[in-house]
């Protein structure tokens, strides 16, 4: 895949990414990487790899051109500090990603980061600010409990019509500080507690960092978002086996792909977002 540029880029932002990763993300993490610098439209300041310690993730960062951060270094807990899980499924390594990425705006540099999944690459053109708007990409289907927990956390229902949870977001550090310091505030102890306390346990999918962020914000200003749909595409093939033949014709109809390995555990069915907000 080319890593070259697609056009111009978006205005005078410079935002940067920060791709939470482990050792099993090595194959396809190179073609996110090249996807991000084509198909970005704004000027790229700094990818960080946020990963355990790996030889092959930091070998990878140098050839590539990205920064990489011990995840120990990121949050006052570790995995080992989370217990989400029962004897046949264990989602406790997934919160931490998800709790990583909240705390991005103490590793950005820019006063926006995208954060984007390891498995997902962009195949179209991709703007995150437009007219001093942040852009959403969204789905219809979602999980209520990702609903159930934010209206624990804040204390009000979600109020988008629209699932934020695309594998994919623009972040501004002003409002995810922002965002925490509300959950702090309503809770009385740190934000990644009271995420992880707010949690039902004996559900798969507790919680949503892009949902409860983008979620805020609506709440909030949603004349200062402009939604788009994701129109992403999940494949359960390895993306290198992928021609740009291929990657040409995805692109008419969708605008990234996510390579999802296979669970082992039974998936909580999906629900249309419609009925998960009454």
């Amino acid at each position: 895949m080319s890593a070259q540029s697609d056009g111009p880029r978006e205005g005078s932002l410079t935002i940067d990414i920060l791709i939470p990763a482990i050792d099993k993300d090595i194959a396809t993490l190179p073609l996110v990487i090249d996807s991000l610098r084509r198909h970005v439209q704004h000027r790229i300041g700094t990818i960080y790899i946020v990963s355990p310690q790996s030889t092959g993730i930091r070998r990878l960062c140098v050839n590539k051109k990205c920064t990489f951060i011990d995840e120990k270094t990121v949050l006052p807990i570790t995995k080992k500090h989370i217990h989400y899980g029962t004897t046949r499924w264990d989602r406790s390594g997934w919160l931490y990603q998800q709790l990583l990425k909240m705390n991005g705006d103490k590793i950005s540099k820019a006063s926006f980061f995208l954060v984007i999944d390891a498995d997902t690459i962009l195949i179209r053109p991709h703007t995150f600010r437009k007219d001093g708007k942040t852009i959403f990409y969204y789905r219809s289907w979602s999980q209520p409990e990702y609903f159930r927990t934010y209206h624990k956390l804040i204390g009000v229902k979600a109020p988008s019509p629209k699932s934020f949870v695309t594998h994919y977001m623009l972040f501004e550090k002003a409002r995810l500080t922002q965002l925490k310091q509300v959950i702090e505030a309503r809770h009385g102890k740190p934000w990644y507690s009271a995420i992880i306390h707010s949690i039902d346990r004996t559900k798969q999918f507790g919680f949503s960092e892009y949902e409860t962020y983008a979620n805020y914000l609506y709440s909030n200003q949603p004349s200062r978002m402009i939604l788009r749909k994701s129109l992403n595409k999940a494949l359960h093939s390895r993306a290198s086996s992928l021609s740009q033949k291929q990657l040409d014709v995805l692109a008419k109809s969708y605008r990234s792909l996510s390579f999802h390995q296979r669970k082992v555990y039974q998936l909580a069915p999906k629900t249309k977002i419609e009925s998960s907000l009454k």
